[in-house]
């Protein structure tokens, strides 16, 4: 690469919000650099989603051959070959992988720089002592899991979503400290996989900016599958021998004992070395970038995107967001992100989708709350999957402004309801779509169905149906 050559746009942090970004740009016509500092791919590919999911499908795979009795199979044993599920959770992380190779950035004419971004001046960045010049720049080094600071923390090796994939040997007993999406998702597969496993929460209700229907039914199914659920604790010391099993004591008195210990108590951003005072860009009391609207820093010629930034923390949201935030700075546009409509699941057994306004913000004689229990819904009925819902959110007028799934394969059906809220759709658009049969998202169109009809039952428009029907039985006697 030429040492003198200068770049419309350097992009510091190869996860999903720096690849946007970057193909973005390059899109465009623009000189791209990207700048990572460990692996291309981020914690989607290498510590979040791909893993998870991975590990999540064998573990749902092990609990429906063990659970086929009530569709009239018989499985006599189930075994579990830790080793080999996490070769598969590897492979898929490989077979992923070459997308976000350098290779294929190249061939998409975007150079590729791996190391330690540091800023040395308003148009330049030092990586591993070397210099590269700028136009504008777009940090993207996203976030990492939050520490646990108690008593005898640091006598244990920790586990947490950045190195549970390294394991080869099932933990016997796992305990996980957090109640939210990772720490479920986890909890449930290892324990679907044999493990004896305890979750820890220190507020009384897991998923807790979820609906509390969603959160006791995710809670109903933990446990259903094994998991030692405990809310409104707190740990407050540990205690090793190896570095790795322990005792975990909590301020209710009790005593948990662990092989691993597992903690998902949030994330904070990756901002340290980048030297971002010499730039000027500022940070929130979290330590996140601050962002206006259209991903720009206080730096005019410097944005950022993904988890760096302390917006909702998702792969989605990220690409999202970076491919704003590059749009802006190459075109000189002034596109801004939506934030009305950002879809979050867990994936879970079942799944629990959420987007928009849910019930416990709705305002009475301004929103309804409609929802369609999964009892009703035929598919759900056929696979003996019925302890679900669907559940919208409308103004007066029967537009949608929000919804919760809570069902096998709830993230396709968000997509639908997503869009809904996005643009502005009524529960009459959703219901005159024609939609397959059967399937889980019936139940959406259902309750969209089940609110026309009392929409036309009811006010002006019920006055009309009933004269309308008064009319016609006229003309027809």
């Amino acid at each position: 690469m030429n040492e003198l050559k200068k770049f419309d746009l350097a992009v510091i942090g190869g996860g999903t919000a720096g690849l946007v970004a970057s193909r973005t740009a390059a899109s465009f016509g623009a000189k791209v650099v990207l700048i990572e500092g460990n692996r291309l791919g981020g914690d989607c590919l290498w510590t979040g989603c791909v893993p998870s999911k991975a590990l999540i499908a064998a573990a749902n795979a092990a609990t429906t051959a063990r659970s086929s009795v009530s569709l009239g199979l018989s499985v006599s044993d189930v075994h579990v070959n830790f080793a080999q599920v996490m070769a598969h959770v590897q492979n898929a992380m490989q077979e992923i992988a070459p997308v976000d190779s350098a290779e294929s950035l190249e061939r998409d004419n975007i150079d590729v720089v791996i190391g330690k971004a540091r800023f040395t001046g308003p148009h330049s960045v030092d990586v591993n002592g070397r210099e590269l010049r700028f136009q504008q720049a777009l940090i993207a080094t996203g976030a990492a899991p939050a520490l646990l600071d108690i008593p005898g923390i640091d006598a244990v090796d920790v586990v947490t979503s950045e190195t549970f994939w390294n394991l080869r040997n099932p933990p016997q007993r796992l305990v996980l400290l957090g109640g939210g999406a990772v720490s479920c998702e986890i909890a449930q597969a290892m324990a679907r996989l044999g493990a004896a496993v305890t979750l820890v929460h220190r507020g009384p209700r897991i998923l807790p900016k979820e609906d509390d229907r969603a959160s006791a039914i995710i809670r109903a199914a933990l446990i259903a599958d094994g998991v030692d659920v405990r809310t409104s604790c707190t740990a407050v010391s540990v205690t090793s021998s190896d570095r790795l099993a322990g005792t975990l004591s909590l301020d209710d008195g009790t005593a948990l004992s662990f092989d691993r210990l597992f903690v998902a108590l949030g994330r904070r951003p990756n901002t340290s070395g980048l030297n971002l005072q010499c730039v000027g860009v500022r940070r929130d009391e979290h330590g996140n970038i601050v962002v206006n609207s259209g991903m720009r820093t206080s730096n005019p010629r410097i944005w950022a995107a993904g988890d760096v930034t302390g917006l909702p923390q998702f792969t989605h949201t990220a690409g999202v967001n970076a491919s704003v935030a590059a749009t802006n700075a190459i075109l000189g546009l002034t596109r801004t992100v939506d934030s009305t409509a950002i879809p979050r699941v867990t994936f879970t057994h079942p799944e629990l989708g959420a987007v928009g306004l849910q019930a416990r913000d709705a305002q009475a004689g301004v929103h309804r709350i409609l929802t369609w229990d999964h009892a009703h819904v035929d598919r759900a009925v056929t696979e003996a999957k019925t302890a679900g819902y669907t559940q919208l959110i409308v103004d007066k007028r029967g537009r949608v402004l929000g919804g919760t799934v809570v069902g096998p394969r709830a993230g396709e059906t968000l997509g639908e309801i997503s869009l809904a809220v996005r643009k502005r759709l009524t529960t009459s658009d959703i219901a005159s779509t024609t939609h397959a049969y059967p399937t889980y998202n019936d139940g959406l169109w259902s309750v969209a169905v089940a609110d026309v009809r009392h929409r036309l039952g009811s006010g002006l428009a019920g006055a009309v149906t009933r004269a309308l029907r008064r009319l016609r039985i006229a003309r027809l006697s």
